[in-house]
């Protein structure tokens, strides 16, 4: 499996930004999409945006289009997700992912995580 590393999470005030980074390692040839899920405290996990590796097409949840968006550099193996306008609702833990399904939107679609980074919004 690929090992996924998140970082850049932290506090913010709303309308700010921060971008998040996922260093991935190990057999990354294998995966085809990369994805962005986020979980607070007593609720389900919530896809935020997808990415394949090599066409780029970037698909996002609803709430956050016009806000976030998700690039790579295949180079470095590498995703981030730029935050902006960012919301006291958008407080949670994000978790990069690795998954073979195209525009898969769903936990099941992905099979590796990492540990997340914590992204807390203060009103």
């Amino acid at each position: 499996q690929v090992q996924l590393v998140e970082s850049g999470g932290g506090l913010v005030q709303a309308g700010g930004s921060l971008r998040l980074s996922c260093a991935a390692s190990g057999r990354t040839f294998s995966y085809y999409t990369m994805g962005w899920f986020r979980q607070a405290p007593g609720k389900e996990r919530e896809f935020v945006a997808g990415i394949s590796w090599s066409g780029g097409n970037a698909y996002y949840a609803d709430s956050v289009k016009g806000r976030f968006t998700i690039s790579r550099d295949n180079a470095k193996n590498t995703v981030y997700l730029q935050m902006n306008s960012l919301q006291p609702e958008d407080t949670a833990v994000y978790y990069c992912a690795a998954g073979i399904n195209p525009y898969g939107r769903g936990s099941a679609d992905f099979a590796s995580w990492g540990q997340g980074t914590q992204v807390t919004v203060s009103s």
